[in-house]
């Protein structure tokens, strides 16, 4: 894995600042945009996908699930292949293997992620889905701290879930810790896709094939339903909510942003979700939610703060 401290510290140019290279800007205002700059990137992306998921809830009545998730990579790969115009030549075979990988992992994590979300309540579905993302700051982190910060983002997830995971259905449960697990993965594939493809390039290929491998599932579930314009038109909005504008985000953020800090920033999936669940499902939140938010809201600032530093300690050249 190439440098993150180098690509963090080499500015917000990825992500197409609008204020890169000014010349009059503050040195200290220049540095403190770079730093947040891939920070901005993941909240922005969370933001996105999980009102998108809200989105797609009233979405699932009319094509189910699995058709919910076929119509959202169909039409973001749609989106992404005539906006990026992706090139197929000059990539070797560990190039196509990432994208292979990628691609499968975010068709893994969505058909799972709503199989789990048919069976069990959203809020909890997204809370074991995140332990994946946990898992994966535990493993990859080097410093101690990070565990410090992913251990308080786990106590505010559990808390989030209510006690419940004994209730909740088991068939469920084990589709969202699975959904958690190809996160995971998707963070690592990810940010290797985003190192060797420019700009959304890789992105939009591993769409494709995230689609490819959903298009059989949804067709046996909701067939011609999948045809129906206003239900196209939701799925629209879902897939550039849920998938097109949160993937790029994300992957332009990964470019820039150690895997464990980004891993750790996950943790606000649960605390957005409820909101979004909130606004748009009318799902009121509980005292002992709102503390859940807090607590995962102050890991997520912990883990931020700490890479800030670190790459403050740095000398220039690094």
């Amino acid at each position: 894995m190439d440098s993150p401290v180098k690509d963090i510290a080499a500015g917000a140019t990825a992500a197409g600042g609008a204020g890169a290279g000014a010349s009059t800007a503050a040195p200290g205002a220049s540095v403190r945009a770079t730093r947040l700059g891939p920070v901005a990137l993941v909240v922005a992306g969370g933001l996105s996908v999980q009102f998108g998921s809200a989105v797609a809830v009233l979405l699932m009545p009319r094509a189910g699930a699995l058709g919910v998730v076929t119509l959202r990579l169909v039409l973001a790969a749609a989106v992404l292949l005539i906006v990026c115009r992706p090139k197929v030549r000059g990539y070797g075979r560990a190039d196509w293997g990432t994208v292979v990988a990628f691609g499968t992992a975010m068709a893994g994590m969505n058909i799972l992620f709503y199989q789990a979300a048919d069976r069990i309540p959203l809020g909890a579905a997204v809370t074991l889905e995140v332990l994946g993302p946990l898992v994966l700051s535990v493993v990859a982190s080097r410093r101690l701290v990070n565990l410090l910060w992913a251990a308080l983002a786990l106590g505010g997830v559990l808390l989030l879930s209510g006690g419940g995971f004994d209730r909740l259905d088991p068939v469920g449960a084990a589709f969202a810790l699975a959904a958690g697990a190809m996160w995971a993965t998707y963070i690592v594939f990810s940010a290797r896709t985003g190192r060797r493809f420019p700009q959304a390039d890789g992105l939009a290929l591993a769409m494709a094939f995230g689609a490819v491998i959903s298009l059989p599932f949804g067709i046996v579930e909701a067939g011609d339903k999948l045809l129906v314009p206003s239900t196209i038109g939701l799925g629209l909005c879902v897939a550039l909510m849920s998938s097109v504008l949160p993937y790029t985000l994300e992957l332009l953020a990964l470019r820039r942003l150690p895997a464990p800090t980004f891993a750790i920033l996950m943790s606000l999936e649960p605390a957005i979700a409820a909101t979004a669940g909130f606004l748009v499902l009318s799902q009121a939140l509980a005292l002992t939610d709102a503390l859940a938010i807090a607590l995962v809201i102050a890991a997520s600032m912990g883990a931020v703060r700490t890479q800030m530093k670190r790459v403050s300690a740095l000398p220039p050249e690094v």
